[in-house]
């Protein structure tokens, strides 16, 4: 049902639908909004471990400041006998040293990839399909809008 609301000069009532779309994406932005910094750095480390690195944690003395030496939730390469070794340090929230290699860092890319294709796709406006609906009723809309003004005309 519409909700009711006052139009702009404050005379009678006008209808105003929210529709499905506007409000999932409202809903995503509130949830994603909802998750603290702590809880966004640990489901990157969950998506870390599934694709395959290493958590070492900085359990010494010598492992805290190499830890503490490294940009915070970050990826670094380095090269370790001509092979890439990719790290993601968290001084924050496990204290640790993720660890893994270009095949680890490659799933973790794919991975992050295929999350905001799907968040995209759940995004997406749905095509609207109705053979009686008209932009004709919509009036001129100006250059390179339709036959003398409307949706498709390109002069």
């Amino acid at each position: 049902m519409p909700d009711i609301i006052a139009d702009r000069n404050g005379k009678g009532p006008r209808r105003h639908a929210v529709g499905g779309i506007g409000a999932l994406l409202l809903g995503t932005v509130v949830l994603a909004g909802c998750q603290t910094p702590q809880e966004r750095v640990q489901s990157k480390e969950n998506k870390l471990a599934a694709a395959g690195f290493d958590a070492k944690p900085a359990d010494t003395p010598q492992r805290q400041a190499m830890l503490n030496r490294l940009p915070p939730h970050k990826f670094v390469q380095r090269d370790v006998n001509g092979k890439y070794v990719y790290m993601y340090a968290d001084p924050l929230v496990c204290g640790c040293l993720y660890v893994g290699t270009q095949h680890a860092y490659n799933t973790y890319k794919q991975q992050m990839f295929q999350q905001r294709l799907a968040d995209e796709q759940q995004l997406t406006a749905q095509e609207y399909s109705d053979p009686a609906w008209s932009f004709g009723a919509w009036g001129p809309w100006g250059p390179g809008w339709g036959p003398g003004w409307g949706p498709g005309f390109y002069p």
